[in-house]
């Protein structure tokens, strides 16, 4: 496939005697949009940190933009453009919003500013009006917006969001998901993990779903509509 951005082959991840992963295959494209799913605990958040170097693979191999980064540091696949929104949302709780955009604020890979601080407040109205409130003030859904928002200032040309909606009141999750349509629309590409499919579905171009670190379907969203057989299995719908 053309212009690969992210491409891991035969991941085997191990938390000491356990096996995570089991020969996993994923590829990113520019300008896709990947849902991963599946149960807890099926490896979903094990292959994003394979993928990011916050756990080093026991077996296959990570390349990024045809580099390969395999066992790289984390910082080394940030500065090759990936950005990554992790689960529980990792913003600085004694910086205020402001120095939390700020200090993530870089040119992309290829010089790009597209994201600017003013198109980020644009994007985000909520955050507009806490700027000067630190990270530990805000709300879970004012943080999750916060982390996205800084993870855009790096103008990234992938953005991982784990778990993108989790706990959040369904007015906040409803805006979340809008976010995810304006990022996929601005051309970055994306990979979201989510429990609600049917949102995930709809603003992504290709789906995977892993059960015991192993991929049982790849697909579009149309495709896995199609299979409610699938969906019942292994999504418990």
């Amino acid at each position: 496939m053309a212009d690969l951005l992210i491409e891991a082959k035969g991941l085997q991840t191990y938390y000491g005697a356990s096996h995570i992963l089991r020969g996993v295959d994923f590829r990113v494209a520019r300008g896709e949009t990947i849902g991963l799913m599946g149960r807890n605990g099926m490896g979903k958040s094990t292959l994003l940190k394979s993928l990011m170097g916050l756990v080093r693979p026991r077996g296959g191999t990570v390349h990024v933009a045809g580099r390969d980064m395999t066992g790289r540091a984390p910082y080394e696949i940030a500065q090759a453009g990936i950005a990554y929104v992790p689960e529980g949302r990792g913003i600085f709780g004694n910086l205020s919003v402001v120095e939390n955009l700020r200090m993530a604020a870089r040119p992309g890979t290829r010089g790009q500013r597209d994201w600017t601080y003013e198109r980020v407040l644009e994007t985000f109205p909520r955050l507009q009006e806490r700027l000067s409130h630190g990270g530990q003030q805000l709300s879970g859904g004012e943080q999750q917006m916060l982390t996205i928002g800084r993870a855009l200032m790096t103008n990234p040309d992938v953005l991982i969001l784990d778990e993108a909606t989790e706990g959040l009141a369904p007015l906040i999750a409803r805006e979340i998901w809008r976010i995810c349509g304006l990022i996929r629309e601005s051309g970055i590409s994306s990979v979201i993990v989510d429990k609600n499919w049917k949102h995930v579905t709809q603003v992504t171009d290709r789906n995977l779903i892993l059960v015991k670190g192993q991929v049982v379907f790849e697909g579009s969203s149309a495709e896995l509509h199609a299979r409610p057989e699938v969906l019942a299995q292994h999504l418990g719908v």
